[in-house]
């Protein structure tokens, strides 16, 4: 069925497509849809490897991340993954995962629930970080385990305080082992225009591969996020639950931290969705050639 799919695939057109997919949402570099409106999986595409051999090395990779994840304590939902090799166009992973309810996931939900409660929800996933943190101290220099811990990668299944989180963003599989990470890092340029890969590799990618090992960067992104999706008024008391989980020698992280982290954040997100998008008009439009990634639209923030 995805072989199917690919093949009908018009990444820089989705919707024309056969079958267009039905788009649920888009990361900062990938989108995530369903394939017809009666699938029960969320999948993600993943057009970033030279070989069949290099994406099963990914596959190996995502598997050990998401059992790490799993023994330190988070929940995730069930998953599964496929590799598509169509002559001519680069190998394919499709990373699938049982379809959770749109409307719980938490940046729906800080919309829809009343203050008390959205930010018990915040406090809920800062805690749930906390428990990579926890895994970290037992585990280095063996293994270390990073997250990126944005509201929207927390789905919260009912409205009972004692129930668990469910943690979606598992495809980036960021770990290291006796200090090195395990990912290669020119994956992550793929996505790149290849007119600013050099730029990023020299001035990003290091801050890419390293700030969600970081506690105090993961919780300043968790707060900044909120600005993101529309709703500051929540960072003062988000703050005082998410400063509960900072290590004890740090100073508590403030409104005008985040905010500053935020504005930076936004600058730089919106100039390289920019460029991705130029990347595709260079190559559709001036080339005439495929362009293998799904661009958002316009993105509040």
């Amino acid at each position: 069925m995805l072989t199917v799919f690919e093949q009908g695939l018009r990444p820089h057109r989705p919707e024309a497509s056969d079958p267009p997919p039905v788009i649920l949402g888009y990361g900062e570099i990938s989108s995530i849809f369903q394939i017809g409106n009666k699938d029960l999986i969320a999948y993600k595409r993943m057009p970033l490897f030279r070989d069949v051999s290099s994406a099963e090395t990914y596959i190996g990779q995502y598997r050990e991340y998401c059992e790490l994840l799993r023994e330190a304590g988070l929940h995730l939902p069930e998953d599964g993954t496929a590799i598509v090799d169509i002559p001519g166009r680069p190998v394919v992973l499709y990373i699938g995962q049982r379809l959770l309810p749109p409307e719980r996931f938490g940046h729906k939900l800080i919309h829809t629930l009343d203050p008390a409660a959205a930010r018990l929800l915040i406090e809920k996933a800062a805690a749930a970080i906390n428990r990579i943190w926890e895994f970290n101290k037992e585990s280095k220099p063996a293994l270390e385990l990073a997250i990126d811990g944005q509201i929207s990668n927390w789905v919260w299944l009912d409205d009972d305080p004692g129930s668990p989180l469910v943690y979606v963003d598992t495809s980036t599989p960021l770990f290291r082992k006796k200090g090195e990470i395990q990912l290669d890092p020119e994956l992550f340029l793929q996505s790149a225009p290849s007119f600013l890969r050099w730029i990023i590799r020299r001035l990003f990618l290091e801050d890419v591969m390293t700030r969600y090992f970081i506690a105090r960067q993961v919780y300043t992104d968790l707060a900044a996020n909120l600005y993101k999706e529309q709703r500051p008024e929540l960072i003062p008391g988000a703050l005082e639950g998410i400063n509960r989980f900072l290590p004890k020698d740090e100073a508590p992280l403030t409104a005008k931290e985040v905010e500053k982290y935020y504005k930076e954040d936004k600058t730089i997100w919106k100039v390289f969705l920019a460029f991705r998008r130029f990347d595709r008009w260079l190559k559709t439009k001036i080339s005439r050639r495929r362009y293998e990634f799904i661009l958002p639209g316009k993105i509040k923030r």
